[in-house]
């Protein structure tokens, strides 16, 4: 399990348009807030993450990324990543 180091707000998966979508684009997010959102199961695909903030966007870290991919693959949700069917 990935630890987080500080409280993070949380960014929704919001891409624009139809697939395939970027998942390492920070415009791909909407700010939620310090409450992560409601994310429905089963655990397919990418629902949220918790990550440092700038300017209203998520700082996508290599390490971030390397979550992602690895909830994803494992349909599991993580630390800093949430998942939705």
């Amino acid at each position: 399990m990935y630890k987080s180091a500080t409280i993070m707000p949380w960014y929704e998966f919001t891409p624009a348009g139809g697939p395939p979508h970027a998942i390492c684009d920070h415009n791909s997010y909407t700010y939620v807030g310090m409450t992560p959102p409601t994310c429905p199961t089963p655990k397919k695909s990418l629902c949220a993450i918790q990550a440092n903030d700038s300017g209203g966007q998520p700082i996508m870290t290599y390490a971030l990324v390397c979550e992602i991919g690895s909830a994803l693959q494992n349909r599991m949700d993580s630390t800093n990543v949430m998942l939705k069917p």
